[in-house]
């Protein structure tokens, strides 16, 4: 999820679509609305969609394809954002952090902490699958 802010556009087609409630809005519905066209309609809806901000589906409409555009439920967008699993993270408390990257001899791939870590992980979630 990008950290910068929505443009104005942004922000008020992200409203729209926001009040458009569960069932959400027709993108075609959104550009007349903004008073843009379809093309920038487009562009704006990409940029919300890859920000995490907005869900759409493809829709007919009047013989037409379209999307629908819904605001992503709060709970999907925090899952995303969730710590649990990666606070434990060996990296976040190693003192070679500053040194460690693809390539150098210190690196993710051979790191005896993050592979026994990683393994913790994947044994603990088969024992509590089944």
């Amino acid at each position: 999820m990008s950290t910068t802010p929505l443009s104005p556009l942004e922000q008020k087609a992200f409203n729209l679509i926001r009040k458009a409630g569960k069932k959400g809005i027709l993108q075609s519905e959104l550009w007349h609305r903004l008073g843009i066209d379809s093309r920038e309609g487009s562009r704006i809806a990409l940029k919300l969609l890859k920000r995490g901000l907005i869900g759409r589906e493809p829709v007919t409409h009047n013989g037409k394809r379209t999307y629908r555009l819904y605001i992503k439920k709060v709970k999907e967008v925090t899952e995303r954002i969730k710590l649990n699993g990666v606070i434990d993270i060996p990296c976040f408390t190693c003192p070679l952090y500053s040194k460690c990257s693809e390539g150098s001899y210190i690196n993710p791939s051979t790191c005896v902490k993050l592979t026994e870590w990683i393994i913790q992980g994947v044994l603990s979630k088969k024992s509590k699958e089944g």
